[in-house]
């Protein structure tokens, strides 16, 4: 960005710093046979951006100054400096510069706020620079806002202002689904998308959860065989993506999270239930040339599970049972409505896969609101597979409403002897 005023002795010049980038040529080669013979080659091979041995890849191993003012994503810093020359040749003082970046919401001074600064001389051809940096919070259009005052020669005091607009572009797109399990866990598929102009180095994203949960990262491979030597591996070689996770552009990565809730929270079904914010996710990256960037989503919402008045949960099955072996199932029955509930338990058929053995119907205890009761039930398993265990009906006496549970679990039966 550049700007000059003439009818002020000083100019007023504000340039983005950015690192350089790797100077790309065009390689034009042929055969030696062909109509040019060799001067092609020889012209690529003579030519200093072109590194040895590789001719023909196109890529330099100069640097290439910015030509441009480039791209600036959220989450990015943005660096620049502020030159302010003396055009005349008269000794200029009290130079003051000031910066404020001005957003469609707020306005963030970067340069000059604080009254104690102290003032500059300004001697013939001398230049002023100031660095000023600002991590870019906001999408949309930004306004700096560069004011110079001085003291000229006559003593009379000048000032004029400059104004400098840019965009702020989004860098990633970030997707999120949610599977509320019947344990209470929570799982949470986050896609992350490159929408910027490069590549991107992904160092780091990261579930920050909400109080009521914690979180397991399910993008790690767990190694086959576990070593002594823990401090020679790292975390990142770990990675289900590898060591180094670059992201090319409008390219995607898929994480998976799992968030258990706390003991506290697990203990009030009815905090649990309301409680739909399960946390941020923490992004950071690098671009090609190792300029770092930080984005942080805004809390992250599920849709409450409903379970009505009851839930029942399954807290014990085996995953593998023998054919026509009986085997437990521990159920819990919990009361998550605001009244008492005095219920009724009746057995439905389980479309032949297993059926229940024992009573098939029988009053429960009278639950409290918030208060669970547990069972412990007989299955036969009667055909192999995996089947999906007979369910059960509750039925609340004082309403007469019935809740029917037809897929509370799923095991696998087996001709094969299971051991214990």
């Amino acid at each position: 960005m550049d700007s000059k005023d003439k009818d002020h002795i000083l100019s007023l010049k504000v340039m983005r710093l950015t690192r350089p980038s790797l100077f790309t040529g065009l390689s034009v080669c042929c055969d030696a046979r062909d109509l040019p013979g060799d001067h092609l080659n020889a012209e690529t091979r003579a030519d200093i951006a072109v590194p040895q041995g590789l001719h023909n890849t196109g890529v330099g191993h100069l640097l290439l100054l910015p030509q441009s003012f480039g791209n600036i994503y959220l989450g990015e810093t943005f660096s620049c400096c502020l030159c302010v020359h003396n055009d005349s040749n008269e000794i200029i003082r009290d130079v003051a510069i000031k910066a404020v970046l001005q957003m469609s919401n707020q306005r963030v001074p970067l340069l000059g706020d604080d009254e104690d600064e102290p003032l500059h001389q300004l001697q013939p051809s001398d230049t002023i620079n100031e660095v000023i940096q600002h991590e870019v919070k906001d999408i949309g259009t930004h306004i700096l806002v560069c004011a110079v005052s001085y003291q000229a020669s006559s003593g009379e005091q000048q000032n004029f202002r400059k104004f400098f607009k840019f965009q702020v572009m989004k860098p990633l797109d970030v997707k999120t689904k949610f599977y509320n399990a019947e344990c209470d866990e929570v799982y949470l598929e986050a896609g992350v998308q490159n929408i910027t102009s490069g590549p991107l180095c992904l160092e780091k994203v990261e579930l920050e959860p909400s109080p009521y949960f914690t979180v397991v990262s399910m993008n790690k491979i767990s190694p086959a065989t576990p070593t002594s030597d823990t401090s020679s591996s790292s975390t990142s070689s770990c990675l289900v993506f590898g060591g180094i996770n670059t992201i090319n552009t409008h390219d995607t990565r898929q994480y998976l999270y799992c968030l258990k809730p706390r003991p506290e929270a697990k203990a009030s079904p009815a905090t649990l239930r309301h409680a739909t914010a399960i946390g941020k996710l923490d992004i950071v990256w690098r671009t090609n040339m190792g300029d770092r960037g930080r984005l942080q989503t805004s809390q992250l919402q599920r849709m409450a599970p409903q379970y009505g008045d009851v839930r029942v949960t399954v807290d014990k099955i085996p995953s593998v049972v023998q054919l026509e072996k009986q085997f437990d199932v521990l159920l819990t029955i919990t009361n998550i409505c605001e009244r008492s509930l005095d219920l009724h338990l009746a057995f439905l058929g389980g479309n032949g896969g297993s059926e229940w053995s024992g009573v098939n119907s029988q009053p429960l205890p009278s639950l409290s609101p918030a208060q669970h009761t547990s069972l412990t039930l007989s299955l036969l398993p009667l055909h192999t597979g995996l089947q999906t265990i007979a369910g059960v009906r509750l039925t609340d006496t004082f309403l007469k409403r019935t809740y029917d549970y037809e897929n509370l679990a799923q095991v696998f039966i087996t001709r094969d002897k299971v051991s214990n």
